[in-house]
């Protein structure tokens, strides 16, 4: 889901940065407004065709357009290449040597660890390497109809400390966040 979403937003993102060089080249060389330009007679904010005309007969304007088109498009450029080069592989080292864990595989972990915790429905964790070997955990864990929170919270505990042992040289911030299943009938008409 992330790399459809990351495809999607990269997509908009160039085509959106190809229809602004191209309007704004469009709007610097052409000899003639556009149809859809607001006449002199309407009281739009927009520049009127007479005012565009002698703008375009200053000497500043071509190149400033152009300059702001290019401003832009290697603006838009570097946004859309970021995108496509990855972030940095963000890595926690273990206390084993040479012992590497990504954020994400350890959530996945903790996901499943507190998903068998008798009472739970389901669960869902969060790891955000910080800085100075700190990692938030954020656990949200929805409980079954009728098992009280404390009945769950010693077992929570004891499986988010256990990550934090496994993660030594990080300080784990844990907030685990109880939730029921929602109780709303299903209606038919």
């Amino acid at each position: 889901m992330a790399r459809a979403r990351t495809t999607v937003n990269r997509a908009v993102l160039a085509a959106s940065g190809l229809a602004l060089l191209l309007v704004g080249a469009w709007l610097a060389l052409a000899n003639r407004a556009p149809s859809w330009w607001p006449a002199a007679d309407t009281g739009a904010l927009w520049p009127t065709r007479t005012r565009l005309a002698r703008l375009r007969a200053e000497d500043w304007w071509t190149p400033t357009v152009l300059a702001t088109a290019i401003l832009l498009t290697v603006l838009l450029a570097y946004v859309c290449l970021a995108q496509l080069r990855p972030g940095p592989a963000r890595h926690l080292a273990l206390p084993s040597p040479g012992g590497t864990v990504r954020p994400r595989a350890l959530a996945e972990a903790l996901t499943a660890r507190a998903a068998t915790v008798p009472g739970v429905a389901r669960a869902r964790a969060r790891v955000l390497p910080r800085r100075r070997r700190r990692l938030d955990v954020g656990l949200r864990v929805w409980l079954h109809p009728g098992t009280p929170p404390d009945a769950v919270l010693p077992s929570l505990h004891a499986v988010t400390a256990e990550a934090e042992r496994a993660t030594a040289p990080y300080t784990a911030y844990t907030r685990i966040r109880l939730s029921t299943p929602s109780r709303r009938r299903s209606r038919v008409h």
